[in-house]
């Protein structure tokens, strides 16, 4: 049994804006009915506290939606941390004002990200589809580093940007941020309504997944590819040409010092064997933007399905794996984007749709 170690929680499904990538079609303004309660939301967390690991942490993800719309956001943080798991919050940052920032420090949030989808507010702006969104994100990132806490920035890389991943590495590291994680696009939600247009071409992710490795090896911030499990593999190829191997590899992979926990990378997708999602209404998915459903909290213990769920089981056993995914090399360290591999093949053991490289065996 795979040790849980990211869970991401949809506390709402509420949101004060309406991004073009929202993994959600039906977008709230406010909060949905259907949301777990309080006492729900406490048992669920005793379930999911069952779950922790005896070698390491258990991080607790607050998301949505915007989880800031939840009046009782801060009660479930502190209750998530009484039960042992490292709680952190996933934000848009715009409601974050001073007494916000106050409750979120008293609270002790081991992290808070913040999504930044663009260096400048025109491109950021008309992404998330609020004017001043970006100057309000900023604004809230500040506020909590001027009072301590460890910030992340989250950007979905898609063509809107793609030109700007420079000038968002620069801003992070001039907002003081620990962190920078590169999203980048599943169609899923409102994005598939963008694929079309925004999703970049399988030689445009490998290039930026490659600008991303060399960024690592600076060691001035923590970088993570998320939905983009090929990363694994760029980085063990870049390590072979530079003649990289054992602890001389690990050695140039640096971190920035400073909340390891927060910083663990292991191999590609962990959709379902050490992540999964679970919605503002319960249903627990591999992960937030794979929408095969493995069970409901409200209906079964988290922990239950966790341990016995068919769907997981199915993604924890990398021989099931498709196409030229399952005869590649670097299948155990990469895995394959599982969500995308469904919205094209229906399958989500199919091969990764946005992957260039072809695996020796292949080779004629």
């Amino acid at each position: 049994m795979p040790d849980l170690r990211l869970l991401f929680w949809e506390t709402t499904a509420g949101c004060n804006l309406a991004c073009i990538h929202c993994r959600r079609l039906d977008i709230a303004r406010t909060l949905m009915k259907d949301d777990l309660g309080l006492d729900e939301s406490r048992r669920f967390l005793d379930s999911v506290a069952e779950c922790r690991p005896a070698n390491g942490p258990l991080i607790l993800v607050l998301s949505g939606g915007e989880p800031l719309f939840r009046p009782d956001i801060f009660d479930l943080a502190a209750y998530g941390r009484s039960k042992g798991l490292i709680v952190s919050l996933a934000t848009n940052g715009t409601l974050v004002d001073d007494e916000i920032a106050d409750r979120i420090v008293e609270s002790g949030m081991a992290r808070v990200a913040i999504s930044i989808d663009g260096a400048d507010a025109t491109t950021h702006d008309n992404f998330r589809k609020q004017p001043g969104a970006l100057a309000a994100a900023l604004e809230g990132f500040r506020r909590l580093r001027t009072r301590g806490v460890s910030m992340q920035i989250n950007c979905t890389i898609t063509r809107h940007n793609r030109h700007q991943v420079d000038d968002l590495y620069r801003l992070a590291l001039d907002l003081g941020a620990e962190a920078m994680h590169l999203f980048m696009l599943v169609p899923v939600g409102c994005g598939v309504t963008i694929a079309e247009s925004n999703m970049l071409p399988a030689e445009e992710y490998e290039a930026v997944l490659r600008w991303m490795y060399h960024r690592t090896l600076e060691g001035r911030l923590q970088m993570k590819a998320t939905c983009a499990p090929h990363y694994f593999r760029i980085a063990a190829q870049e390590r072979k040409a530079a003649g990289l191997s054992g602890a001389k590899a690990k050695a140039v992979d640096g971190h920035h010092p400073g909340h390891a926990a927060l910083a663990a990378n292991t191999k590609g997708c962990l959709a379902g064997q050490s992540v999964c999602f679970v919605s503002h209404k319960g249903d627990v998915f591999p992960c937030g933007y794979l929408p095969v459903p493995a069970g409901n909290v409200r209906v079964a213990p988290f922990r239950k399905i966790w341990e016995t769920s068919p769907t997981f089981a199915r993604l924890r056993d990398d021989d099931n794996l498709g196409g030229k995914c399952g005869v590649c090399e670097y299948k155990r360290i990469c895995m394959g984007c599982r969500a995308r591999a469904y919205h094209e093949h229906g399958d989500f053991m199919a091969e990764e749709p946005y992957c260039v490289y072809t695996p020796a065996k292949l080779h004629v």
